[in-house]
């Protein structure tokens, strides 16, 4: 049952459940992951998953009702969205800022304990021309897909833009099989000086964005096979796009800086 009248361009949303499961799931998921590094017994993490995964559809499969079969999302309802994700992303940027941060802080003056060297003493670092190159190309190639695919919903071609979907959704995947690969043959470890910190920090939370980003944008291809964006009404796909331009932007950096200038 709705809560609230239409007789104004906003949405004055109805009571929800899912703020509170998410909150509950969180909860569990950091005690689980607490318990897996003390214990190794992933239950409680697996629970927490759940929790948090159901939450995530349920809650998204209101927001599509209200957006595109209730018609809540209005003009003036679009653009608050829009500063949403906007203000979202510069929060990301300042997450990011601070681990390059502390490898910068770390690799410019290097202290005695790290052998007045970086890499430090010891470490071996990845290759920048092999797995990280072809990395950097992949995520690159994604932004080209994902432009097209923009492109071509704002042209109403239906079929080019799934297309273009569908490749951005297996490149992304394809990068998360690499970084998987990458972790897996890795001749150091988080715990091997500050240079195995730094480096598993930022690749990491990078590829779990990189995750975040794939099953965004894969929600947007069913949704768009469910043919439920339009030339002018489409904010869902944009915002996966502004994401994952701002997976490839962050990729960048990282390449450059932690695989090329600090190995």
């Amino acid at each position: 049952m709705l809560t609230n009248n239409n007789n104004h361009p906003f949405h004055m949303v109805d009571y929800s459940p899912w703020p509170l499961t998410g909150a509950i799931g969180a909860m569990i998921l950091t005690s689980g992951m607490t318990k897996w590094f003390h214990t190794f017994n992933m239950n409680l993490l697996m629970i927490g998953m759940t929790v948090i995964v159901l939450t995530m559809i349920q809650w998204w499969r209101d927001v599509v009702r209200e957006g595109t079969f209730q018609g809540l999302h209005t003009k003036l309802v679009s653009k608050g969205l829009r500063w949403g994700m906007i203000l979202f992303i510069v929060s990301e940027v300042l997450f990011f800022a601070s681990f390059f941060w502390a490898f910068f802080n770390s690799s410019l003056a290097p202290t005695i304990e790290l052998g007045m060297k970086w890499p430090p003493m010891g470490i071996q670092p990845f290759n920048p021309m092999q797995i990280p190159l072809l990395n950097t190309a992949i995520l690159l190639a994604s932004g080209v897909t994902i432009t097209l695919a923009h492109h071509s919903i704002m042209e109403c071609n239906h079929s080019q833009a799934l297309q273009g979907l569908f490749f951005t959704v297996m490149l992304g995947f394809y990068f998360t099989l690499l970084q998987m690969y990458e972790y897996w043959e890795a001749p150091f470890t988080i715990a091997d000086a500050v240079y195995g910190s730094t480096f598993f920090m930022a690749t990491g939370f990078h590829g779990l964005h990189v995750i975040i980003g794939t099953t965004f944008l894969l929600t947007c291809l069913i949704r768009h096979m469910m043919n439920q964006f339009s030339s002018n009404h489409h904010f869902g796909f944009e915002a996966a796009a502004w994401y994952w331009h701002f997976v490839d932007v962050v990729w960048l950096f990282l390449y450059l800086s932690i695989y090329w200038w600090g190995s």
